[in-house]
């Protein structure tokens, strides 16, 4: 079993870059973040299953089946995932791996004409030929949910032939990614407000990511 600092257990998931017909690959990729497009539906960080079906009726009435495809993508997106997980982005024949960070909601993109205001960030660690990855990676690939979590140990996917960050050790990656200073300061001024939350595992994700960031 593959796991971070603390014994944490990774998980890895897939995500459609374009579910809504609009493709926001470039833009995740640009700006280190990934969104599932749902406007006026607000904060969905600490509402229960129940609390954000209602939200998402009265934002886009009582289609059913939409509204369950939409659920399950909430539930994955703001609460299955955790800092720290993986995802995987297939744009034609090639596929972006991620290391993800925590949701988060951006007030100022919950507009009509955005709606990518569910995020979480990622730091893009590298690119790999869809034809190499294993027939289990393949298959989640070829899920056609929004998101969709990998059923096995994270080991299967063999994803550390490109990436030995699923290693724990980042200095060994394959690809540099650079980090403008004004996304830092973003991100740093989203970890204090972490510092604040009501949810405690949160509050001591976002102290320890400081505490690393100051060290480094």
């Amino acid at each position: 079993m593959i796991t971070k600092d603390g014994g944490i257990q990774l998980n890895l998931y897939q995500m459609k870059a374009d579910p809504y017909g609009v493709e926001h690959i470039s833009k995740f990729l640009d700006d280190n973040f990934v969104s599932i497009e749902l406007r006026g539906v607000g904060n969905m960080e600490n509402l229960d299953e129940a609390e954000v079906m209602e939200r998402l009726v009265n934002a886009y009435g009582s289609n059913s089946e939409f509204l369950m495809n939409r659920l399950e993508a909430v539930k994955l997106f703001v609460h299955s995932m955790q800092d720290g997980d993986y995802i995987l982005f297939a744009d034609e024949d090639t596929v972006h791996l991620g290391d993800l960070g925590d949701y988060f909601y951006d007030e100022w993109s919950d507009t009509p004409d955005n709606g990518l205001c569910h995020r979480r960030g990622v730091t893009w660690l590298t690119r790999i030929p869809r034809a190499e990855l294993n027939i289990e990676v393949q298959e989640l690939l070829a899920q056609p949910q929004m998101i969709t979590q990998f059923q096995h140990p994270i080991a299967r996917a063999q994803l550390d032939q490109w990436s030995s960050n699923l290693l724990g050790n980042p200095s060994d990656s394959r690809t540099t990614v650079h980090v403008d200073d004004k996304t830092i300061s973003e991100a740093l001024e989203i970890l204090k407000k972490a510092l604040h939350s009501d949810d405690f595992e949160r509050r001591e994700r976002a102290a320890i990511a400081i505490l690393k960031y100051v060290k480094k």
